[in-house]
């Protein structure tokens, strides 16, 4: 790709030139990696509320795909087991779903995360009043100021809901080993414990983007001048 593509329009006995110059993505994802740096406990503390949240929605997943597979056993005493841990089991039910409580826990975890992530996002956005002024005196169009902000809170998105997916597989297959045995691991299904994990990354990606989409729109439509002349 190309660093830059300037079309050029003259006409005859004018000296007016049009410059378009567009940078390309890569260069894009540096200046985003480059900001997260400088703002890395921000970035951090911004992150650790999606951690949190994507870890409780994976603990959850996990935890209902290894009662699942305890039942898949058909044994009386494992069936006994997950009543005695607070399970809703049925003599009929052969698979197990969330309960609305825990459906309900995590939805509003879920909106808490999102109501945080736009808040750090709006936070930002006030920090960087002239960095964004700059950029546009520059020529940066709207969509390049968008793409920046996207592309930092996807970073930030993904990274956290990685290590939040993870952290709440891993502590749910600490609490079945503890309340079921070993019997829990072998069991279970490693394709739905998979599924799980990757549902919670792409709910927590989702969620980071869907945070910052008002704070970037707002900075993107920021006019130069105005963000010149704030003063911090």
């Amino acid at each position: 790709m190309k660093d830059k593509q300037i079309p050029a329009r003259a006409t005859k006995g004018s000296d007016s030139v049009d410059r378009l110059v567009v940078l390309p993505f890569k260069k894009s994802v540096e200046i985003s990696l480059k900001s997260i740096r400088v703002r890395f406990f921000r970035s951090l503390i911004t992150t650790m509320s999606l951690v949190l949240a994507v870890s409780f929605l994976s603990f959850v997943s996990v935890s209902t795909d290894v009662a699942n597979g305890l039942l898949s056993t058909q044994e009386p005493r494992l069936r006994q087991a997950l009543i005695r841990s607070g399970y809703d089991v049925r003599p009929e039910d052969t698979t197990l779903g969330s309960t609305p409580k825990q459906r309900w826990i995590v939805i509003l975890s879920l909106l808490v995360c999102v109501v945080g992530i736009v808040n750090a996002q709006l936070m930002a956005v006030t920090e960087r009043f002239r960095e964004i002024g700059t950029m546009k005196c520059l020529g940066a169009l709207d969509r390049f100021i968008l793409r920046l902000f996207l592309l930092e809170a996807g970073m930030e998105g993904l990274g956290g809901a990685c290590v939040g997916a993870m952290a709440g597989a891993l502590f749910s297959l600490i609490n079945a080993l503890f309340s079921f045995g070993t019997v829990a691991v072998t069991t279970l299904s490693w394709t739905d414990i998979a599924l799980s994990t990757v549902s919670a990354i792409g709910v927590g990606f989702l969620l980071s983007l869907l945070g910052v989409m008002y704070p970037a729109i707002v900075a993107a439509r920021m006019q130069p001048v105005e963000a010149m002349r704030i003063e911090q």
